[in-house]
């Protein structure tokens, strides 16, 4: 059984639980101070880029990561994206293989011979920034701003692999949401503070196939992913009328039972059925009648910059 993130890990201050867990935090600190001893094993065969977090869950990798394949498809020759195989990340894993050239093996010493076999000349990870086994040629940071860091503390106490600082040796962060948010500019200077030359990144999700849903329809929506809120605020933003919501775990898996209730719900309602793309991957092709998923880029602001900066950063290290 799966459980949902606790909602005390994203209050703006840490609450009584947050401080009773404080002591469960100590081993993630040992285990962050050890694997930084490490000297990570560079391989001069192929340029990497790391797409992660230090926040567990909803900031969007996987989207940032097939954007990025995208883009350097267009800049490098022979280009592929790797993942480390989770048995409980499947969504992310056929999402991937539907829109890039992944290698998905059990570690990822083997996921970088693969694609070196292949010839392959870049890699883009969707996660590994916490693996120090491995030499990032650039390695980028992935955050929503509705979430942030949470209230601040390592797991259990609250959603970090790592504490804030950890920034000083990244390269880009990307910052995933509404610009217009009142808590962007004191964001983007907690990160300035941990790494004044770290290059930052606004990013929003842009919805593609808008046109399959009637806005005069209502709709009853579900997800298991790690931000659902985000799911939701771009329909409303696009006038999609919502007038149920069911979420689920992330990385949930769906019975026929759970189907069965999304689908009776939506009819006692009168409603459409929207879910993520990342949740409909997962169905079955018996459940997936009756359901459409909202198909959405990932658009960056300022690309150019970013493009500039992904072909120095991995030319200069050739």
């Amino acid at each position: 059984m799966k459980l949902q993130k606790p909602k005390f890990w994203d209050l703006k201050k840490p609450n009584l639980i947050s401080y009773i867990l404080l002591p469960f935090t100590i081993p993630i600190t040992i285990n962050n101070l050890l694997l930084n001893l490490r000297t990570p094993k560079r391989n001069n065969k192929i340029k990497s880029i790391c797409v992660g977090n230090i926040y567990v869950g909803g900031t969007g990798k996987t989207p940032a990561t097939i954007k990025l394949y995208n883009i350097c498809k267009d800049i490098f020759t022979n280009v592929c994206t790797g993942k480390k195989y989770y048995s409980s990340q499947n969504d992310e894993q056929i999402l991937l293989k539907k829109k890039t050239d992944l290698i998905c093996e059990e570690n990822r010493e083997k996921i970088i011979e693969k694609a070196i076999n292949l010839k392959n000349k870049v890699i883009i990870f969707d996660d590994g920034l916490q693996d120090k086994k491995i030499h990032f040629d650039t390695r980028i940071v992935c955050f929503d701003i509705q979430n942030w860091i949470g209230n601040g503390h390592l797991l259990p106490s609250g959603p970090l692999r790592e504490k804030l600082n950890s920034l000083k040796k990244y390269d880009i962060v990307f910052l995933k949401g509404d610009s217009e948010n009142s808590d962007i500019n004191e964001i983007i200077r907690s990160i300035q503070n941990q790494n004044s030359k770290i290059e930052i990144f606004q990013t929003y999700y842009q919805p593609v196939n808008l046109e399959k849903f009637d806005k005069k329809n209502n709709y009853l929506i579900f997800s298991g992913i790690g931000n659902p809120n985000s799911f939701k605020e771009t329909l409303s933003l696009n006038n999609i009328n919502i007038i149920e919501e069911m979420i689920f775990p992330d990385h949930n898996i769906y019975t026929d039972e759970d189907i069965n209730i999304i689908k009776s719900k939506a009819k006692n309602l009168n409603a459409k059925i929207i879910t993520t793309e990342k949740d409909y991957v997962k169905l079955s092709e018996k459940n997936r009648d009756g359901i459409d998923f909202l198909e959405i880029d990932l658009i960056i602001k300022n690309e150019k910059r970013l493009i500039d900066l992904i072909k120095l950063t991995v030319n200069e290290k050739s």
